[in-house]
């Protein structure tokens, strides 16, 4: 009878506030979550894994050590991908984030690209910009990318000491300088001799990762791993 219940309750909600999808704004059908079947089709994956080398690895080539790195989206200027970070980010949208995250948690489980990461750290936001926001967008994607790798989710690991306008338009240079020192560790014991997972929403030049990174090598006998919701191409950088 409960069930019955709730179902209509869901049934009427729909009616009067319809779930529309975040990539074209057409109505969700039922079984649709977040993106119709057509978005979701339409969704540039990457396909990307962390055995083989990647455009996303080239990146840090030279500038830190990084193990491996990938991402599971294409992100291009007003695409679907694009859609789903801005309500992510800017919407009061998180769930966007464990979507994103128990879909491609279960592509790294399920072809066991990685296996042996202890931790997940995510990119971290400044207090005040956390405080403002109430959430990091980061959170909910490293939460269930953890769980598909058995590993455990910290973000009380990796600080960010300063906080900065957006970045988006800057070169990587000026970017460099503007992260420079932002992160540091809470406690440099917490990460010895363990295999991380470094999460974050969009990796552009990456600068963001390269410092936070940085940071995460001032413990001892630590590898490095990165994971992105989203990677911007050669071509829109």
């Amino acid at each position: 009878m409960y069930t019955k219940l709730s179902n209509i309750i869901n049934d009427i909600s729909s009616i009067l506030v319809p779930k529309l999808c975040f990539g074209c704004n057409t109505h969700l059908l039922g079984g649709e979550h977040l993106l119709c079947t057509s978005c979701r089709n339409d969704l540039p994956l990457t396909e990307y894994n962390f055995n083989v080398e990647n455009p996303v690895d080239r990146i840090f080539y030279g500038r830190i050590n990084i193990k491996k790195a990938n991402s599971f989206l294409f992100f291009t200027e007003n695409g679907i991908v694009q859609q789903l970070i801005h309500h992510l980010k800017y919407k009061n949208q998180e769930k966007v984030g464990a979507f994103l995250g128990e879909w491609y948690g279960e592509i790294i489980k399920k072809n066991r690209f990685i296996d042996n990461i202890d931790l997940v750290i995510p990119v971290p936001l400044h207090p005040k910009k956390l405080r403002k926001r109430g959430y990091n967008q980061v959170t909910q994607f490293g939460l269930q990318l953890a769980t598909h790798l058995g590993a455990e989710f910290r973000s009380d690991v990796l600080l960010k000491t300063s906080n900065s306008r957006t970045q988006t338009k800057k070169g990587r240079l000026a970017r460099w300088f503007d992260n420079k020192s932002l992160y540091t560790l809470s406690n440099t014991g917490i990460i010895e001799d363990k295999n991380i997972l470094l999460v974050d929403d969009i990796i552009t030049t990456g600068a963001t990762i390269e410092m936070c990174a940085k940071a995460l090598h001032e413990s001892k006998n630590v590898n490095v791993f990165v994971a992105s919701m989203a990677f911007v191409p050669l071509l829109y950088k």
